[in-house]
């Protein structure tokens, strides 16, 4: 009785947790790269029936990102047509299969261990393919989390899944380092040929084979788990099914909460679904913003190129350097999972937004001047930490938000599309930015780009001041009506 009168905390939280492990994939799917790319190179550089370029690397290595792209943009229709649930399952699967066939591309049709351009092929196809399963999770695993948690918990809940893509990164990068072991990435001398190949040999056949493979684990564990989680609630009420949601609603919030909850849902969706714009061209301005803010300060150049960054600050020891700015950004994203709740949204982006201001100014300033190294490396940790309270998880919990329950999968949909549209746009500058020069030698390229991301930053707390909405404390009903009133 006490169950169906206050609702199962242990069942709510057991559910987002099998939801939060798709940012978790998203962030090991991403990163998996990391430590596969050198073995890999090696190994089509040793085909026979083509030249295997740094330009064909370099989309082979970011061949997922197309994936993220597709993903996210046909997200909003299969999480309408399919539902939140049945579109998780599917991205399970993209994660699985691309998983292992990027281990084995050659899948008993081709010559095992012979680089081939077919082979290349198919290997990229499976890399999309991955890609696509990361950027439905990307849209969907937020939106399912906001469509079953309560209204007061619901911004910690959503914050959750950014922790998990960040602790999906390290755990990958640790076991990379695990397959790694004793064996070598390889090494080219001035010719171009492997300069440690007894010591490479391993890594080029076979370990960049397993650092892939390794994903299969925790994409079959999800994809299990997945199937035994409910529907949401909001999305089976658009599909006609009130006795479910009722059901749903009651174990999460209790029998007397959900009779309300679901009535105030009914209510709101009048149509299973209505035109985008049924809003106002705000409100989808809005989200489509806070996904362009999010890559546009910079922060997956940081993340990616960190080693790099650490390096031309003349550090010795940049991979330290790296781990404790991947710690840092744990320690700071769970700030934002116990505050937002308390703060609000508004509050962590503005004040993240000028912290991440501060950081990329110091890096400019700094960047390149003696005796400033630790000044510099100190920046960017306040940059990165900064955006793991801020923008990292509180964007993915607006985007859950902010949209009316009828437009909500497709409006989420072209929010994350644009995401990852700007994530390949700043990742793919910022290299050919950071080494320009005005005169030989000068350091021009890091003062210009991080002034760039600074500036950014400040117009992104511009932004959240005057446009966005406060989402602390309120249903998603709530928003239907503020958007209907202010369209």
């Amino acid at each position: 009785m006490q169950q169906s009168n206050t609702g199962s905390r242990a069942y709510l939280i057991s559910i987002v947790m099998v939801a939060v492990l798709g940012g978790l994939l998203f962030g090991y799917d991403t990163a998996v790269i990391s430590g596969a790319e050198k073995g890999l190179q090696a190994f089509f550089r040793g085909a026979g029936d083509f030249q295997y370029t740094d330009m064909m690397h370099g989309f082979t290595s970011s061949s997922a990102l197309i994936g993220c792209i597709l993903g996210s943009a046909f997200s909003g229709l299969f999480a309408s047509k399919l539902g939140r649930k049945r579109s998780l399952i599917f991205a399970g699967v993209c994660f699985f299969i691309s998983a292992w066939g990027s281990m084995y591309p050659e899948s008993w049709l081709l010559p095992d261990g012979v680089a081939t351009w077919d082979l290349l092929i198919v290997f990229n196809f499976y890399r999309i393919l991955g890609g696509i399963g990361v950027g439905m999770a990307s849209a969907i695993c937020p939106m399912y989390i906001g469509e079953v948690a309560p209204s007061n918990i619901r911004g910690m809940l959503v914050s959750w899944n950014q922790f998990a893509i960040i602790f999906g990164q390290l755990v990958v990068y640790f076991v990379n380092f695990l397959i790694l072991g004793e064996n070598a990435n390889p090494i080219y001398d001035a010719a171009g040929a492997i300069a440690n190949m007894a010591d490479a040999e391993w890594t080029i056949t076979t370990g960049w084979r397993y650092m892939f493979g390794s994903e299969c684990v925790p994409a079959l564990l999800f994809t299990i788990l997945i199937c035994f989680v409910p529907e949401t609630p909001r999305y089976l009420v658009m599909i006609g099914r009130d006795d479910s949601a009722m059901n749903v609603l009651s174990r999460i919030n209790g029998s007397k909460a959900a009779q309300e909850i679901l009535t105030e849902i009914k209510n709101t969706i009048t149509v299973k679904t209505e035109k985008l714009f049924s809003y106002g061209f705000m409100c989808i301005f809005v989200g489509i913003m806070l996904s362009v803010f999010q890559q546009a300060v910079g922060i997956n150049a940081v993340l990616y190129y960190a080693p790099r960054i650490f390096k031309d600050m003349g550090m010795d020891n940049e991979m330290v350097f790296t781990v404790v700015m991947g710690v840092i950004n744990i320690l700071f994203t769970l700030v934002a999972i116990f505050n937002v709740e308390k703060l609000g949204r508004k509050p962590l982006l503005i004040g993240g937004s000028i912290g991440m201001a501060i950081g990329a100014f110091g890096v400019a300033i700094t960047f390149g001047q003696p005796g400033m190294e630790m000044v510099t490396a100190i920046s960017i940790m306040v940059y990165s930490a900064s955006f793991m309270f801020s923008w990292g998880p509180i964007t993915w919990v607006l985007i859950a938000e902010i949209f009316p329950n009828t437009i909500r999968g497709a409006a989420v949909a072209i929010a994350v599309a644009f995401q990852w549209i700007f994530n390949f746009i700043v990742s793919s500058s910022f290299v050919p930015m950071f080494n320009m020069h005005l005169t030989p030698g000068d350091d021009f390229g890091h003062w210009f780009t991080y002034s760039l991301y600074a500036i950014i930053c400040v117009l992104a707390a511009l932004f959240v001041w005057k446009l966005v909405p406060e989402t602390k404390g309120k249903t998603l009903e709530d928003m239907t009506k503020l958007w209907r009133k202010n369209k």
